[in-house]
């Protein structure tokens, strides 16, 4: 991945699935001396970032960066007992997710 396409992905990372214009991609990732030499510097990334599956492009083209289930499932709990005593407290902590094989602790 090149440093425009860093760049480029850094600033989506930032917006969160929020659809962004190619301009205002150009002019935010890009800084402003960038954008006042070549406003459209960042049209070839993109286009290479799309067709790597990394960024997605809606019917207005603007962009997004396209959000993999696996950085969700990587979400876990400290420990158990931190878990269980959030749990206790009766407060909403928000959504966690299972680790997909829960470590039991070892008896020995």
């Amino acid at each position: 991945m090149e440093s425009e396409e860093r760049d480029i992905c850094s600033f989506l990372d930032a917006l969160a699935g929020q659809f962004v214009s190619a301009r205002e991609i150009a002019r935010r990732a890009g800084g402003k001396w960038r954008f006042q030499e070549d406003p459209n510097w960042p049209a070839p990334a993109l286009l290479r970032l799309i067709d790597s599956g990394i960024v997605k492009s809606d019917s207005a083209g603007r962009y997004s960066l396209v959000r993999s289930s696996k950085n969700r499932a990587l979400r876990r709990w400290v420990s158990p007992q931190i878990r269980k005593i959030l749990e206790q407290s009766g407060k909403d902590f928000g959504p966690a997710v299972e680790p997909d094989d829960p470590e039991e602790p070892k008896q020995g």
